[in-house]
């Protein structure tokens, strides 16, 4: 079982620019698994920025009113910025079930139970990457994204939640490449969720989500790096 007291939890109060967190992400990545540095669950935002995901389509890439970076991990276009909630995860699966699909089905559930807890029912979509509720509208709308990478099987980047940014923001990129449905976000259905508030209820089922992780797994003859 995984002891807490073992993993770093970080909260930033204050935005942190994008490139700056992914190259401190990057290096504590390589970090944890020479074993220099311990697990951490980073919890943060970022001034307004576009970042591109290894499957990333160029005409995906609509109006770049902000800086567009290379972010490295799985998926397409993403907005990030102001009032959406971050949190980096990155975690040793080599003394973990080295499961690329749990891990990142495990993350899925902890955003969707941590949403419950706000009164917003949540659910995955087949065939569609993030989170994903009932809009204001009462459409089918996007409210989380996720995106990870694993490297010699420590897990980097993990996952957005919209709390209150600018949603006319997404306007510059198809979201993650999915046209026909929309964005929203905990103050569009009516919730004023503080990020304090948001990371108390998530870290209230980190217990649970690392539980999740912790069943033994039998190890591939070779780690790979697997990005969603």
């Amino acid at each position: 079982m995984t002891d807490l007291s073992t993993i770093e939890i970080r909260r930033e109060a204050e935005p942190v620019p994008y490139r700056e967190a992914l190259e401190a992400m990057t290096a504590r990545n390589a970090a944890i698994a020479e074993g220099s540095a311990g697990d951490l669950l980073w919890l943060l935002e970022h001034p307004p920025v576009y970042t591109a995901g290894t499957s990333a389509d160029r005409a995906e890439l609509l109006d770049p009113r902000f800086e567009v970076v290379e972010a490295g991990r799985g998926g397409r276009y993403t907005y990030h910025g102001p009032g959406q909630r971050i949190g980096y995860v990155l975690l040793d699966l080599r003394s973990r079930a080295r499961d690329v699909r749990g891990f990142v089905h495990a993350v899925e559930g902890w955003v969707i139970d941590t949403l419950g807890d706000f009164d917003v029912p949540a659910w995955r979509a087949q065939g569609r990457i993030g989170i994903w509720c009932h809009g204001a509208d009462g459409r089918e709308a996007k409210i989380g994204a996720i995106g990870v990478r694993i490297r010699r099987w420590v897990t980097m980047h993990g996952f957005s939640v919209n709390l209150s940014p600018d949603l006319a923001h997404f306007g510059g990129i198809v979201p993650c490449g999915i046209e026909e449905f929309g964005v929203t976000s905990l103050k569009d259905l009516g919730k004023d969720v503080s990020s304090a508030q948001w990371d108390e209820a998530l870290l209230a089922r980190f217990p649970a989500f690392l539980a999740q992780l912790d069943v033994a797994c039998p190890a591939p003859a070779v780690s790979q790096e697997t990005p969603r």
